[in-house]
């Protein structure tokens, strides 16, 4: 049932963040209502593509009939949890902003997800991933010496910290509504969860530790050589982190480099030369000649991966890493549990998708069947 079995959360449907965060609750067992606008289209050209939605059913609502907005303050009174992704003040305009909804609810966790955060200069611009990342320092620790900063894909602002600060967070004002018996609002800016996810490296750099020229970091992946990715014979790559003693000796060892190494790992002189040495040894053989010889060892070795190589590993296909979940192969929820398991996760829906999931759903969070048809007779329905 998962260890979030009993707890209610009503979604406002978003981009990137706010549904992961919602997948996360949803995948420990919280039953969580996705509510989209009337006629919203899967982003993905079908519902079943939208991972992030999994696990969880969706009922249409107009937020701008007065009937829609009714019926979403009226979800909220059974709810336990909020998820809102919209800049500032959006909410407040349709009179759904914390303050009416914590009064008619004062046990509800009001989880808001933006960008800039809800207030400060840059409340109100526009932003993504990228630029948040940008503004905590991220980004320009990302990447090689000499060339532009790399991008980690979106995971550090929209996901690290955006989706899992916000469902950290709201877990965290569950905990403390337990004892209070009131509910509060959850401010998570991904800008704020990207410099939490700094917290390790603004450490280092106030000790003197840490470089500010890009590509000058041992966790870089471009300065030490023993930290780092490498090309093999058939055009692969392969990871190494072999920054401890025994794990240094080990990989000198196997690559029949220990006259030729630096015997004293942390000697920066050393590391360009031991570096290209490095680079023609592993250009040696190929990525599963060197797999054979490294892997599961002590080196701190993994080959790099592509998305379909990942599923296929026998370390994942084990412990079932991935699940197949309406033909659709995707990531098992995370972290486990030795006995609140959650479920197997369900494929994702829509309201279109699904016929009379309105009226369903809406039943099931306590709506009488006149309430549902006065709803339907309104407009605030979409197509269902």
């Amino acid at each position: 049932m998962g260890p979030l079995n009993g707890i209610k959360v009503v979604e406002m449907a978003g981009l990137a963040p706010g549904p992961f965060a919602a997948m996360m609750l949803a995948d420990m067992g919280a039953e969580v209502l996705r509510v989209e606008r009337p006629g919203q289209q899967a982003p993905a050209g079908h519902p079943r593509h939208e991972l992030l939605n999994r696990s969880r059913r969706s009922i249409a609502l107009d937020l701008k009939s007065a009937a829609g907005a009714a019926a979403l303050r009226r979800l909220l009174e059974g709810a336990d949890a909020f998820i809102e992704g919209f800049r500032p003040g959006v909410m407040e305009r349709l009179w759904l902003g914390p303050e009416p909804c914590l009064a008619a609810n004062p046990k509800l966790v009001y989880g808001r997800m933006t960008g800039w955060g809800q207030d400060g200069p840059l409340a109100q611009a526009a932003g993504h991933d990228i630029n948040y990342i940008a503004l905590v320092g991220a980004l320009h620790s990302i990447g090689p010496e000499g060339g532009p900063p790399t991008v980690p894909l979106n995971l550090v602002g929209d996901f690290g910290g955006g989706g899992m600060y916000l469902a950290f967070g709201i877990v965290c004002a569950l905990l403390e509504a337990r004892q209070s018996g009131r509910g509060q609002v959850v401010d998570a800016a991904m800008v704020d969860g990207a410099a939490s996810l700094m917290t390790y490296m603004f450490a280092a750099h106030a000790a003197g530790a840490w470089s500010e020229r890009r590509g000058d970091n041992v966790l870089d992946g471009h300065a030490a050589p023993w930290y780092g990715v490498y090309e093999t014979a058939d055009g692969r790559y392969i990871s190494l982190a072999s920054a401890e003693p025994q794990f240094y000796a080990e990989l000198v060892r196997l690559t029949g480099l220990a006259a030729q190494a630096p015997t004293d790992p942390a000697d920066r002189s050393r590391w360009p030369a031991f570096r290209e040495r490095l680079t023609a040894v592993f250009r040696g053989k190929t990525r599963a000649q060197w797999c054979t010889l490294l892997e599961g060892g002590n080196v701190c070795f993994a080959p790099v991966l592509t998305l379909a190589e990942a599923i296929a590993h026998p370390h994942h296909r084990e412990r079932g890493t991935f699940v197949e979940v309406d033909g659709i192969v995707q990531p098992a929820p995370a972290p486990r549990f030795s006995r609140s398991v959650p479920d197997r996760p369900t494929a994702p829906t829509s309201p279109s998708a699904d016929d009379g999931v309105n009226a369903a759903v809406l039943a099931r969070w306590g709506f009488a069947a006149a309430e549902v048809e006065a709803l339907r007779a309104s407009g605030a329905f979409g197509a269902g």
